[in-house]
């Protein structure tokens, strides 16, 4: 499976003069947040595949008008063939605003999505905005990541954690690609990354070992071959 994360910055090639090999075999398009509606709502509409979201700091336009034709997965876990996605947007508050937390305020959002991740016996891939607090953030408050999120990786374990928010622009500090001590791999998806996805690298879709949800999935999927 090819996935393609995006973050921050708009890449001329996927909009302004858009090169459609960027798009060549692409299965999933995943934002990590501070992107213009407008140029997901574009990419979307060339893809052939779902383009899902989390909100970065300043996406506070999508209340009113959220990317059409693209997916909201903030405090969702979202199912795609088996890869098990969880999306936690917003960067650390820093002034009054939408989509920026406190710590405790994040680690509250976590602690409601503990039954849904147990139910779907862990995750895959972690989206979010910002870092996890130590890998890849900065010292000041705006781009300081989440000590939660090290939490979050330390019991789930999944294969990635795919974020934005520092930008590559910001100087020497900036690193790609980094190991977490759990075992997940770091990656700052800054203007754009492309993620080969291994099919056993994660449960097939409906097994994987949690009874119920197994289950409900079997049901889902059934009901689609039904209504083919």
């Amino acid at each position: 499976m090819k996935i393609l994360f995006l973050a921050d910055e708009e890449e001329k090639s996927l909009y302004e003069f858009f090169d459609p090999q960027r798009l060549e075999g692409v299965d999933l398009i995943i934002s990590c947040g501070d992107l213009s509606r407008h140029y997901l709502e574009y990419i979307v509409t060339m893809a052939r595949c779902p383009l899902l979201y989390v909100r970065g700091n300043h996406d506070r336009r999508y209340t009113q008008e959220p990317p059409e034709g693209c997916i909201d997965i903030d405090d969702k876990i979202y199912d795609y063939k088996g890869l098990r996605i969880l999306g936690l947007g917003g960067s650390m508050r820093y002034h009054d605003g939408s989509d920026m937390y406190t710590e405790s305020e994040m680690k509250k959002r976590v602690g409601k999505l503990k039954s849904y991740i147990a139910l779907r016996n862990g995750i895959d891939i972690l989206v979010t905005h910002a870092p996890a607090k130590g890998y890849g953030d900065q010292e000041d408050l705006p781009h300081r990541g989440f000590e939660t999120f090290n939490t979050l990786l330390y019991t789930w374990h999944p294969k990635y954690m795919v974020h934005g928010h520092i930008h590559r622009t910001y100087g020497s500090n900036f690193v790609q690609e980094m190991d977490h001590p759990s075992g997940t791999k770091i990656i700052n998806a800054y203007s754009s990354y492309y993620l080969d996805f291994a099919d056993d690298d994660h449960p097939e879709q409906g097994k994987t070992g949690s009874t119920l949800y197994d289950l409900y999935m079997g049901m889902q999927q059934l009901k689609r071959k039904k209504y083919q």
